[in-house]
């Protein structure tokens, strides 16, 4: 029988970016097919260089599919991920919905790649929040080699975790600024054109935003639930590429060039790191990359056993696309997915 896809959400910013990403893997799918909402039927997306016109969720025959890559946000997944799973696919989940579901897997292929085999409970796997993956995939060696016991981090996102609207916003508020256009915000709290917002997501009850929550259960189901960790998520006037401020604390010594070291020879990371030559990666240069780069390590002089780093990562491909794409690769590897060797047709 041959492999067939979904991507559920397809004309969106991440749902784009998982057609992309699947034709440049060359992911052995002998169907794919395009799912977008009523109001999207017939539209046309990139698929290498084929072009795939835009099924309706509503109506689309999920038993015809194999695997759904799936990101049309918290509010369709909750409707949508458990009957498609009935219907027999496997679910990848780019939205919150599923994340902290006990049933659920949440899955970093480089941090806990074993957990995909969990799927089996509810045909479904998440996806974490962009900038805990990228972060996770930074902390996994150095919390392996020495462990890791508390976590300061600060985020600098990207308008495009927002989606197209947010990137939009920005543009149009960059644009009107020169022209005297009194920029009115929409997608964002506040002004986004030339400015920081220390927003993310809503307000809780501790003053934490949902976003900072969501870093710290993650990271926490993820990677280790003893470790603590607080975040302060900030949206930035960049178009895509999550930077972070890391600061950690370790139960035990590890000094700067060792950890260099150490995350030089891990999966997922690229580091760039030379004070001398000011070698550092910032997100404009990580777009279209598949790393976390990892830059500026150095001893905290604050805590007996202390380090920072900066990490960089571009969201929609690390932190959303491609590591559902690398999930699905791992169900690939462990003889969950099954693809014929035939010749690539799209519908």
């Amino acid at each position: 029988m041959a492999m067939r896809i979904a991507v559920v959400g397809a004309t969106g910013n991440v749902g784009r970016e998982l057609l992309n990403i699947l034709d440049e893997r060359l992911f052995p799918a002998d169907e794919v097919f395009a799912v977008a909402s009523r109001r999207s039927i017939g539209k046309e997306v990139s698929y290498g260089d084929r072009t795939l016109k835009c099924h309706d969720l509503g109506n689309f025959d999920f038993t015809r599919v194999d695997l759904v890559l799936m990101s049309a946000g918290g509010t369709i997944s909750k409707q949508w991920a458990p009957k498609i799973a009935a219907a027999g696919a496997i679910v990848i989940d780019n939205s919150s919905a599923w994340r902290m579901d006990k049933d659920v897997p949440l899955v970093v292929p480089e941090v806990n790649a074993d957990a995909v085999m969990g799927y089996a409970a509810r045909n479904i796997i998440a996806n974490p929040n962009c900038s805990t993956a990228q972060l996770v995939v930074a902390l996994k060696p150095i919390h392996d080699a020495v462990g890791i016991t508390r976590v300061v981090v600060a985020t600098y996102q990207s308008v495009s975790g927002a989606g197209k609207d947010g990137m939009d916003e920005l543009w149009n508020q960059t644009k009107g600024i020169f022209v005297n256009d009194e920029p009115t915000p929409q997608v964002f709290q506040k002004e986004i054109a030339f400015n920081v917002i220390p927003q993310i997501d809503v307000f809780m009850e501790d003053g934490f935003t949902k976003e900072e929550w969501k870093m710290r259960e993650e990271t926490k189901k993820i990677l280790d639930p003893s470790i603590e960790l607080v975040a302060t998520c900030v949206r930035v006037p960049v178009f895509v590429g999550h930077s972070e401020a890391v600061h950690i604390e370790l139960a035990g010594p590890m000094s700067a060039a060792e950890a260099k070291k150490l995350l030089r020879e891990s999966p997922g990371i690229m580091l760039v790191d030379d004070p001398k030559e000011e070698l550092y990666i910032t997100p404009k240069e990580c777009v279209g990359d598949w790393a976390t780069f990892i830059s500026r390590v150095r001893k905290d002089p604050t805590v007996e056993n202390g380090l920072a780093f900066w990490c960089v990562s571009d969201n929609l491909r690390k932190g959303a696309a491609l590591n559902a794409i690398q999930i699905a690769e791992e169900l690939l590897n462990r003889g969950v997915l099954k693809p014929e060797k035939q010749a690539v047709t799209t519908g």
